[in-house]
C-alpha cells in the first residue's frame, strides 16, 4: 500500500505490544501514522511469550488433574492444538487488518535509518517527523562449548517442538524458566533447571522458598549456585558438564538465560540515538531518546521486560511525541512470574531492617477462601511506613497476580493501610489476604501507646457526655 503523505508524522519500526500500542495511540490523536514490521505483528507476547506460554501452563495444570483422576498423561499433540488455537484467537486483535481499521498504514520490511527525518525499508524512502523505536528482544544465545545447536532451543523456538521432550535441561532460574520448567514436568517431562544464582532472584525468599517446593513436587531437579562449563553430544542427545563436576543428560537444552535487545541493521548511529552498554535504547522518564525526535519503548530499551510496561509506555511516548507532552512514565511496575503458586510483587518488597519501613504478613491458612481451595501454604506482605502508607508487596497463591492489582494501585496513589482496611472487600477471596494484611497493620497502630492513650481520652468525653444530667421534656403545652 502507498504512502498517501510523502513524510508522516509517526514512524514506528516494530510491530509487538509496545508497536502496535503506540501506533494505534498516535492514529486515534490524529497522527498520520506508519508502522513497519520485519516479521509479523503480534511480536512476542502472542506468537513466542505470554499467549502460548500461559496456555502451556494452563493445559499443564489441567493435564496434572486429569492424571491424577484417570492416570493418563496428556497427549502433547493435544497440548500444542490448544496453543495454536489461542493464538489464532487473538491474533485477529493484533493483525495488519485491525491496525489499519485503527487508521495506521502497515508495510513488511526491515528498516534503517538513513539520517534524521529519513529511513528505508527494503529499498523504499521513508520521511518522517518523529519515530518511534519498539523493535523487542531476542533470547541470548550461549556461548557454551561443544553445546549442540540441534538439541537446543529458546523460549523464542521451543514452541516448534513437535514431540514433548524426554529430557529438557533448562539453564537459567527466572521466571521464564521457573513457568517452563514447571508446565513440561506437569506433561511428562523430566526437567533440570541448571542456574547461575538462585531462582526468581528478585523476588521475596520466602516466596521462592514455596515456589520451589512446589517445582520439586512437580518433579522438576534444580540445581542452583552453578553453570555449565562445556557440552558433549551423545547418541540420544547432550550431556552437561557443570562447574561442581557434576553432569546433566538432556535430549532438549532449553536457553532461558535473558534477552538481548533488537538493535543491530537499525543504523541508530546515523540519527543520534544512544545505547547503553548491553545495546539497549536509553531513555528518559518520557520515553524519549538522546534524539529528541526519537522515542523508544518495551523490551528494546532498559526498562523491565514486561508486556504491560511496553504498552504503557509506549502510549506514553506516542502522545508525548504527537501532542508535544511531557508525560512521565510511572515508577510503580507490578510483575507477576505465573508458576503454581503465581508470584505477584509491586513496589518494596523487603523492609529496610530499621524503624523506617515494616513488614506486615498474613499467611494464607488465615484466608478463608484459600482454605476452602485448600491453597493455604502461601501469604500476602504488605511492606509500609511508619504512617501506614503502603510502599509494596509480594502476594503468593493462586491468582495472585488479580489480588496484586489492587495493591499496585494503592502503591501508586500513596494509599495507606487505613484507606484498605476502610473499604469494604467481597467474601470470600484470595484479596482477602491484602485487606487482612491491612487491617492488622491498623489495629497495632491503634495499639501503640500514643493512639491508645488519645482512645482513652475519647472514650472518657464521650462516657461523661453520656452520663450528663438530661432535662425533663415538658408533657405538655399551656395555651
Amino acid at each position: 500500500m502507498a504512502v498517501e503523505n510523502p513524510i508522516v508524522d509517526l514512524l514506528v519500526v516494530g510491530g509487538g505490544t509496545a508497536g502496535i500500542v503506540g501506533a494505534k495511540t498516535a492514529a486515534g490523536l490524529g497522527a498520520q501514522t506508519l508502522l513497519v514490521e520485519q516479521a509479523r505483528t503480534g511480536g512476542d507476547c502472542l506468537w513466542t511469550g505470554c499467549v502460548p506460554s500461559k496456555t502451556l501452563l494452563s493445559a499443564a495444570e489441567h493435564a496434572t488433574t486429569a492424571r491424577a483422576l484417570t492416570g493418563r498423561p496428556a497427549a502433547f499433540a493435544d497440548v500444542r492444538k490448544r496453543i495454536y488455537a489461542a493464538i489464532d484467537t487473538i491474533e485477529p486483535v493484533d493483525s495488519p487488518d485491525a491496525l489499519e481499521a485503527a487508521g495506521v498504514e502497515v508495510i513488511k520490511g526491515a528498516l534503517t535509518f538513513r539520517s534524521p527525518g529519513v529511513a528505508e525499508v527494503d529499498g523504499r524512502t521513508i520521511r518522517f517527523r518523529q519515530a518511534l523505536i519498539a523493535t523487542g528482544g531476542a533470547p541470548v544465545s550461549t556461548g557454551i562449548p561443544g553445546l549442540d545447536p540441534e538439541v537446543t532451543v529458546t523460549s523464542d523456538t521451543i514452541w516448534e517442538l513437535a514431540t514433548l521432550p524426554g529430557r529438557l535441561a533448562i539453564l537459567g532460574g527466572g521466571p521464564i524458566a521457573c513457568e517452563l520448567g514447571q508446565a513440561f514436568a506437569r506433561l511428562g517431562s523430566e526437567v533440570t533447571m541448571i542456574v547461575r544464582s538462585r531462582i526468581l532472584p528478585k523476588e521475596d525468599p520466602d516466596a521462592v522458598d514455596l515456589v520451589r517446593d512446589s517445582l520439586a513436587s512437580d518433579g522438576v531437579r534444580i540445581l542452583e549456585n552453578t553453570t555449565v562449563e562445556n557440552a558433549v553430544t551423545t547418541g540420544t542427545g547432550s550431556q552437561l558438564l557443570l562447574r561442581d563436576g557434576a553432569a546433566v543428560d538432556a535430549d532438549t537444552v532449553l536457553l532461558a538465560t535473558g534477552r538481548t535487545p533488537r538493535t543491530a541493521g537499525l543504523g541508530l548511529e546515523r540519527v543520534g540515538v544512544n545505547l547503553d552498554k548491553d545495546g539497549q535504547v536509553i531513555t528518559d522518564t518520557r520515553m524519549m531518546t538522546s534524539n529528541p525526535l526519537i522515542w523508544a519503548a518495551g523490551d528494546v530499551t532498559a526498562n523491565p521486560q514486561f508486556t504491560h510496561l511496553a504498552g504503557v509506555h509506549a502510549s506514553v511516548a506516542a502522545s508525548n511525541a504527537v501532542l508535544g507532552l511531557k508525560r512521565q512514565v510511572s515508577g510503580t511496575v507490578p510483575r507477576v512470574t505465573f508458576t503454581s503458586p503465581e508470584v505477584a510483587a509491586v513496589g518494596l518488597t523487603t523492609p529496610d531492617g530499621g524503624l523506617q519501613h515494616r513488614a506486615r504478613t498474613v499467611r494464607h491458612t488465615h484466608v478463608d477462601r484459600a482454605v476452602t481451595e485448600d491453597t493455604t501454604g502461601g501469604f500476602t506482605r504488605l511492606i509500609v511506613d511508619r504512617r501506614g502508607k503502603i510502599l509494596g508487596g509480594t502476594i503468593v497463591g493462586p491468582r495472585a497476580g488479580e489480588s496484586l492489582a489492587e495493591l499496585t494501585l494503592a502503591v501508586q496513589k500513596g494509599m495507606t493501610t487505613s484507606d484498605i482496611a476502610g473499604t469494604t472487600h467481597p467474601y470470600p477471596t484470595f484479596s482477602d489476604g491484602v485487606w487482612t494484611a491491612a487491617v492488622a497493620d491498623v489495629r497495632e497502630r491503634l495499639a501503640s501507646p500514643s493512639m491508645r492513650g488519645a482512645m482513652a481520652v475519647l472514650v472518657w468525653f464521650r462516657r461523661r457526655w453520656l452520663d450528663r444530667p438530661i432535662p425533663r421534656l415538658a408533657t405538655g403545652s399551656r395555651r
